[in-house]
């Protein structure tokens, strides 16, 4: 993995690489992270306000640009600067403490800036809301062109992505070419469920997916009997576990094999392990609406032994792609083994890992993303058109 800070911390060179291949350019990127490379040295959490500084100065300046670009009527170039300003802040909000003052407005510019990417970027992408248990669940649409209805695809986040990070891996618009639509979906525990509406994950993730099918199911442009989905990191839990016990999904990917979480957090308690964000405890018991319990990690830990495949993937029925990486820091390999090995009953199971010699070896494929992101849409592709024959 290219890693921009020679001596750490892990979590910064994710970000930098996330942010470089989901359209970043690496002048700008060197620009924001130049001033701050002694303030990696301090460390992963002591250095975040730096490193929000210097990526918040970054987008202000691409949105200025943006701005007088709209003036002058060239919305392309416009476009072009809001869509890489939402990637740079996004993951900039991503390494805050959720108790930092900053975080809220950051994100609420974050959302703002999305919006005017979608206006004068990408025009077949709109903000969407999921009917979900009295509230609702914010989601990003992406509709493939042409005459449909077509398949879609829910694309759900892990621990600390949201929408907004869909939205710059341009996954959906690798679907749209090959007809599929997606959405992009906050499910609870994650962005704007999870800050703005206080929706903290759960366990039996098939209910707000099937919240996800229940809304796709009252559109006309997509076709009901081909929805899938797909999950990133802790989504590799998430959809798994949705496609096992929602039966109206068609197929289901594990964009990396979360197949037993709590046994990673036990890992990462033991200090084994990369961590996907600072302030990493914190962090993980908001998500769970676990906040406060610090000082009784044990107590979550025991809570966490529950969020694991063991008895579930076998309930899978569709067909089952599980896409890891060799070198994968955060979720040990052997963790798509175990997933692919339990899908006895899925009529379509395969085993995707990504070797060093290739790249997309790290966690997601986050150092070549690209690469996961054609062969994922590729294998949903040959899979929709199988099941439509």
């Amino acid at each position: 993995m290219f890693e921009y800070f020679p001596t750490g911390p892990y979590t910064w060179n994710l970000g930098v690489v996330a942010t470089l291949n989901s359209g970043g350019l690496i002048d700008e990127v060197d620009r924001a992270c130049r001033p701050i490379k002694d303030a990696a040295n301090a460390g992963e959490d002591a250095g975040t306000p730096d490193f929000l500084r210097a990526w918040t100065a970054l987008t202000d300046q691409l949105v200025a640009q943006a701005e007088d670009a709209e003036k002058a009527g060239h919305v392309r170039t416009a476009g072009q600067l809001y869509f890489r300003a939402s990637n740079y802040l996004s993951q900039a909000e991503r390494m805050l403490s959720h108790s930092d003052p900053d975080r809220l407005p950051t994100y609420r510019r974050m959302l703002e800036i999305a919006q005017k990417a979608f206006d004068t970027h990408s025009p077949r992408v709109s903000r969407v809301a999921v009917p979900y248990e009295g509230t609702t669940l914010p989601a990003y649409f992406s509709q493939a062109p042409g005459e449909g209805p077509h398949p879609v695809i829910v694309l759900v986040n892990g621990l600390d992505s949201t929408k907004e990070h869909m939205y710059s891996s341009s996954h959906w618009e690798e679907l749209a070419a090959r007809g599929i639509s997606c959405l992009m979906l906050d499910q609870p525990g994650t962005g704007e469920a999870l800050r703005l509406q206080g929706l903290t994950a759960r366990i039996d993730t098939e209910v707000w997916a099937g919240a996800a099918v229940d809304y796709l199911e009252t559109r006309d442009d997509v076709d009901t009997s081909r929805i899938g989905i797909v999950g990133w990191s802790l989504g590799g839990y998430y959809a798994p576990r949705a496609a096992a016990f929602e039966k109206r999904f068609a197929l289901c990917v594990a964009w990396g094999a979360n197949h037993d979480w709590g046994a990673v957090q036990r890992r990462r308690k033991e200090r084994e392990g990369e961590r996907p964000v600072p302030h990493y405890w914190s962090h993980v018991l908001w998500v769970w609406g676990k906040d406060g319990d610090e000082n009784n990690l044990d107590a979550f830990l025991d809570f966490a032994d529950d969020v694991n495949l063991e008895g579930v993937v076998e309930q899978i029925t569709v067909p089952f792609l599980i896409a890891h990486g060799e070198n994968d820091r955060q979720i040990p390999l052997a963790m798509a083994h175990r997933s692919y090995e339990q899908a006895v009953n899925s009529p379509k199971r395969e085993l995707r890992v990504f070797t060093p010699e290739e790249g997309a070896t790290e966690h997601i494929g986050l150092d070549h993303l690209p690469h996961v992101s054609t062969f994922v849409a590729d294998w949903v592709a040959d899979t929709f058109a199988e099941l439509a024959r």
